[in-house]
């Protein structure tokens, strides 16, 4: 697989140079100064390419194309908002930049309620926890109906950290699960928005009445109008499942299993339209077997993001070592490698480790724990390289 690296672009505090001394080799980046439904145009997409080559780099993947609110709830500009992702497409594919990677999750691209959660080395990881999640829509966001989302255990962890959560508390929890992790990724939040509670009650509302087979229905109808222009330039799409692949404040969401990846495929059954294989996404529900997804989708994946979760009794979870937890990532490396070789891969979600936290990297994105997630796959394909070679000679 080739080894790529999301970066945020000039402005990072992680340079190109940096990443080319580590061992990257491809960079998954957007142009994120662009407003999401605006068009991306042949001179700004350039101005990146040129920047990232001239550092003796590529730029592999689009991550992302943002998908506005619109498409995703279908509302009456969607068509000019999709023409306007199809003139990015085509600008895109001009530019000989062809795997996009994008998302369909409704308002939330992410969620997680602590960013820099404990863990007995002295690093700290991202940790989801139902509870607190809870406390947020019930509480904070005071959702209808949001109390018939939960379990009555759930509800009454509610009630007892009710007793004991600070005004500073319930800021920090605003701002980890609908600031932090959604401004710097072209969200619908962020850091200069004064009331972000109150800007996320009316995000969720366009939301009202949309069920699971309407925003289906609304994927695929974006998906068919793009295809043409995928088709024309080979384009390879590919969609991010849910991030947690769970259903959360009363947003349906699609892509958190595997019927609903079978779903998306065959619903548009074009060879341009794949799957981000996120491990780290999946792993985080219970009802996923991560590698059997891998062998079962490995054909329609464009682009692996490789990390993985450790899910704990009641379900809430944190980033795992990349070697560790639920996705199996050494096995996923076999499959991949086998299957569909030369996908371009990225870690994602490392700890914060050896002074990262004191830099202000984006939630999730630190650079010493991806060098070393970094290091600890290399070292995964590697071997897997070797086991390849040796199985060929034997034979």
């Amino acid at each position: 697989m080739e080894k790529t690296w999301r970066w945020f672009g000039p402005n990072d505090k992680i340079t190109l140079d940096m990443l080319r001394q580590i061992g990257v080799e491809g960079i998954v980046t957007s142009l994120h100064h662009i407003k999401a439904g605006d068009v991306w145009e042949e001179e700004e997409i350039m101005k990146m390419k040129r920047f990232i080559e001239d550092h003796r780099l590529r730029w592999s993947v689009v991550e992302s194309l943002p998908v506005s609110e619109s498409i995703k709830y279908g509302g009456p500009d969607r068509d000019q908002l999709i023409d306007n992702y199809i003139t990015s497409l085509r600008n895109l594919g001009r530019c000989g930049v062809r795997t996009i990677c994008y998302n369909f999750m409704p308002v939330l691209d992410w969620a997680r309620t602590d960013l820099e959660h404990p863990n007995p080395d002295g690093t700290s990881s991202l940790y989801f926890d139902h509870a607190e999640f809870a406390y947020f829509d019930c509480r904070i966001l005071k959702r209808k109906g949001a109390a018939d989302s939960y379990t009555p255990e759930t509800l009454r962890q509610v009630e007892e950290m009710a007793s004991r959560m600070t005004g500073a508390d319930e800021k920090r929890l605003v701002e980890n699960i609908i600031v932090k992790t959604q401004g710097f990724v072209g969200g619908n939040i962020s850091e200069e928005d004064l009331d972000p509670v109150g800007l996320f009650r009316q995000l969720l509302s366009r939301f009202d009445g949309i069920t699971r087979d309407q925003l289906r229905l609304n994927m695929k109808y974006f998906l068919e109008a793009i295809m043409p222009v995928c088709n024309e330039y080979d384009i390879q799409m590919c969609v991010h499942p849910d991030d947690p692949p769970l259903q959360i404040l009363g947003l349906p969401r699609i892509v958190s299993s595997g019927e609903d990846i079978q779903w998306f495929l065959d619903a548009v059954p074009d060879s341009h339209n794949g799957l981000t294989f996120c491990a780290g996404s999946l792993s985080a529900g219970l009802h996923n077997d991560v590698p059997q997804l891998a062998r079962r989708f490995a054909g329609r994946t464009k682009f692996v993001h490789l990390r993985s979760t450790q899910v704990f009794p009641g379900g809430n979870f944190k980033e795992a070592s990349h070697l560790g937890g639920r996705a199996h990532v050494i096995e996923l490396v076999r499959i991949f490698e086998k299957e569909n070789p030369a996908l371009p891969m990225r870690v994602d979600h490392a700890p914060l480790m050896l002074g990262d936290e004191k830099m202000g990297y984006n939630a999730g994105y630190s650079f010493h724990g991806r060098m070393l997630a970094l290091g600890q796959v290399e070292g995964v394909m590697a071997t897997v390289a070797d086991e390849m070679r040796m199985q060929y000679t034997q034979l």
